[in-house]
């Protein structure tokens, strides 16, 4: 584990420095627009590369070395996190950089987290995938602890500018751990190629949907994600619109979800996880979906940050247990193209989702609960009827569908028995 070990924590660093400079974006932009679909269009062009980027990059990912293909996209997060700060310091940063920056980091972090998954299973023996995929995402929870923390004692001290420099160094040094090791290279079962994206993106889809348990662990995941991530877009909006732009119960939440995410990776990796990893991932849908549901219900940061630990402490078990059936069920040289593929259906759903928020959310549900109207009179009570009140509702709705998926999950013969289905590419 000492390689993955070392680049984990190069990762971990600079992780860190990426969520101290989005978090002090974030209160930017809601200052900047006030807008709930400013912030959502910030996470839609974020994804908007990785679509077609996906196409190819399983390809890019089994035929090129993966380490180099690592430091190619940490380097150009880190022009864009350059060019963020010029437009800072001359006093010209607009929203629309924003989303600029947001989509051709997007698209770098897609190649660079694809050609890091994929390169988990020549460093990691496969009894170790579970704590490996749960270190893995104790470096998204731990950076949530830390980087809006810092982010708000550094800010009154060094500025937006001080935080992109720090996010800037941080990336050098995640370069610098890549340099340092030796990532190995699958050798390619058969020859990749990439002047046909769309015939490849088929034939890994072709190998996913022929297999029946995987078929229809596909379509739960890209179901919970959509909601996810549906609900996930007005989640900041969502927070400051009903605290009057409070930053500090923002961080407090973040906080909260870096504290529960890095508890249960902590728990993960001493425990070792379930001998059956489909009802862990199932379980932990439900887990996040209930916890989500009283998250929505809470109208202060005494019944959000409880909340929120609770739904973080689901997300580990979840990543983990998904990443290691995928891995178990893929040969090595598919894992670049077949995992691309997931992506692309996952990414596709997630862009509708971000896109669909906003407008939904400002247009739809808030009108619902204004003073006087129908629904506030009905339901206002308990989720109130002032500002944020719809975006709570639409929030609750996607929460309950996440733990409807579980429950589906559970009650479908091919999804309990996925873990006994042949390997593809054997």
């Amino acid at each position: 584990m000492r390689t993955f070990t070392i680049i984990w924590l190069g990762q971990l660093t600079s992780t860190v420095g990426s969520y101290m400079t989005e978090f002090a974006l974030i209160l930017w932009a809601w200052q900047t627009t006030g807008s709930a679909t400013a912030l959502a269009l910030v996470a839609f062009f974020s994804r908007l590369l990785r679509i077609p980027l996906t196409l190819i990059a399983g390809l890019i990912v089994d035929r090129y070395n993966r380490k180099t293909l690592m430091m190619i996209s940490d380097a150009i997060a880190m022009l864009c996190t350059s060019a963020i700060a010029v437009l800072y310091f001359t006093d010209q940063l607009q929203i629309w950089h924003l989303y600029l920056t947001a989509a051709i980091q997007g698209g770098a972090s897609q190649i660079q987290g694809l050609a890091y998954q994929t390169s988990l299973t020549l460093l990691v023996p496969s009894q170790d995938y579970l704590r490996a995929n749960s270190m893995n995402s104790s470096v998204h929870y731990g950076s949530t602890i830390f980087a809006p923390a810092l982010a708000g004692v550094l800010f009154p001290w060094i500025g937006l500018s001080g935080i992109l420099v720090i996010d800037w160094l941080t990336f050098g040094l995640a370069i610098a751990t890549l340099l340092y090791v030796h990532i190995p290279q699958p050798e390619p079962q058969n020859p990749v190629a990439l002047n046909a994206p769309i015939q490849n993106l088929r034939f890994s889809l072709n190998q996913v949907w022929k297999q029946p348990s995987l078929r229809s662990l596909l379509v739960l995941t890209t179901v919970f994600w959509f909601v996810h991530d549906l609900g996930g877009a007005i989640y900041d909006p969502m927070i400051l619109a009903r605290t009057n732009g409070s930053a500090q119960v923002l961080a407090s939440t973040a906080t909260a979800a870096g504290i529960g995410g890095v508890t249960g990776a902590i728990v993960l990796s001493v425990w070792g996880g379930s001998q059956s990893r489909i009802r862990s991932l199932l379980s932990s849908f439900i887990g996040a979906g209930l916890s989500k549901t009283i998250f929505g219900f809470g109208q202060s940061a005494e019944i959000w940050i409880p909340a929120q630990f609770c739904s973080s402490l689901n997300f580990p078990l979840m990543d983990s247990a998904e990443t290691a059936i995928w891995m178990e069920q893929i040969a090595p040289a598919m894992q670049g193209r077949i995992f691309a593929a997931n992506a692309f259906v996952l990414q596709v759903a997630s862009a509708i989702a971000t896109l669909m928020a906003g407008p939904l959310a400002e247009r739809v549900f808030e009108p619902l609960f204004l003073p006087g109207g129908l629904v506030s009179k009905v339901i206002g009570g308990v989720i109130g009827d002032r500002a944020g009140a719809g975006l709570s509702f639409l929030y609750i709705l996607c929460a309950l569908t996440m733990v409807l998926v579980g429950i589906v999950g559970f009650n479908l013969p091919k999804v309990r028995t996925i873990e006994g289905s042949p390997m593809i590419g054997k």
